[in-house]
């Protein structure tokens, strides 16, 4: 019983403590940090509820209700954590965090668990854990590059495999939690312990000399672009648009260094650096700015036969990039422009 006791409390534990981490790592990663670091602690406070509970029935009714708002957050959180990692721009946070958080403040206050326990267990904690499995099945949108990868036998990155154990990790401890009636109550905090441990082994693999787990600029640490170099990258870099080279499907990284006269390591490093994002996201985002103005002035063409001259190589590479970015698919774009 104090081994249980200590493997399990060791998981809340360890679960501050990484996402104390992860808080403080967040710097130059914009939110993607903070959401993983906020979801870990939320994820914290719930196993640490459970713990508690499990070897002390008489906990206080207000750590209960605390423990158990907490899994309101849960979902979204997993869910911004991955949107944030694989769609470049800001990401409107507040509609996945403040509603819920206002929600469960306010049936807190009216309805305190000390009072309505009945209530809490039947109705609040129900909607709490199928509000959770929605956005576990929402994340699951954000995992399907990864997912393709996987039946293509093609090797995973190892931010895949980062990312894929984020979402399996927290998938299982709501399953943990669902089956705990058949089950044991304790068994959604022992998962927790585990899933830590994975993350744990994954950033100790992250921190070995292979190279960069979560962000290419770990790759540049310490090799600054001089200015005059930025300066001038920065005023040929419309070459690519003025050309319009991006509508060659194989146009890469070492086509445009070429072309511009810079190595593909300091142009890569500016891209990275400078403009945020990855020289294949670049392209993209090229592409479907030329796939924008098609749409708006060619109606008499398939959508399809757009994006091929718009530079992607497949109707379905085409879709999925013009999703990402604007939020629509090319045939809701047009309609809207055309209404």
């Amino acid at each position: 019983m104090t081994l249980l006791f200590f493997f399990s409390a060791l998981g809340a534990f360890n679960g501050l403590l990484l996402s104390l981490y992860f808080a403080v790592n967040a710097k130059k990663k914009v939110f993607t940090n903070y959401f993983l670091s906020l979801l870990l602690l939320v994820l914290s406070v719930r196993i640490a509820k459970s713990v508690f509970f499990y070897f002390n029935s008489d906990l206080s009714n207000i750590f209960i209700q605390i423990g158990l708002s907490a899994c309101i957050l849960i979902g979204p959180f997993l869910f911004l954590y991955l949107k944030s990692s694989v769609v470049e721009g800001k990401s409107s946070w507040a509609n996945h965090v403040i509603p819920y958080l206002t929600s469960i403040t306010i049936l807190g206050y009216f309805y305190p668990y000390v009072a309505h326990a009945e209530i809490w267990s039947r109705w609040i904690v129900c909607a709490i854990y199928c509000q959770w499995l929605i956005y576990i099945l929402l994340s699951l949108g954000y995992l399907k590059p990864i997912i393709k990868r996987i039946k293509d036998k093609e090797r995973l990155k190892r931010i895949d495999v980062w990312h894929l154990s984020i979402f399996l990790g927290v998938a299982f401890i709501w399953l943990a939690y669902a089956v705990s009636a058949y089950t044991s109550y304790i068994v959604g905090a022992l998962s927790f312990t585990f899933v830590l441990y994975l993350i744990v082994l994954l950033l100790i693999f992250r921190n070995s000399n292979t190279g960069s787990f979560f962000q290419e600029k770990e790759k540049y640490k310490d090799k600054e672009i001089d200015q005059e170099t930025l300066l001038i990258i920065d005023q040929k870099l419309s070459v690519i648009i003025e050309k319009e080279l991006f509508l060659n499907p194989n146009f890469n990284l070492e086509e445009a260094a070429k072309e511009l006269k810079v190595t593909k390591h300091i142009l890569s490093q500016y891209v990275n650096e400078v403009l945020g994002k990855s020289f294949s996201n670049l392209i993209k985002e090229y592409r479907i700015e030329k796939a924008k103005r098609l749409l708006e002035t060619e109606k008499n063409y398939t959508i399809e036969s757009l994006g091929y001259d718009s530079g992607f190589n497949s109707k379905s590479t085409f879709f999925t990039a013009f999703k990402k970015i604007t939020g629509q698919t090319p045939s809701e774009y047009q309609k809207a422009y055309f209404k």
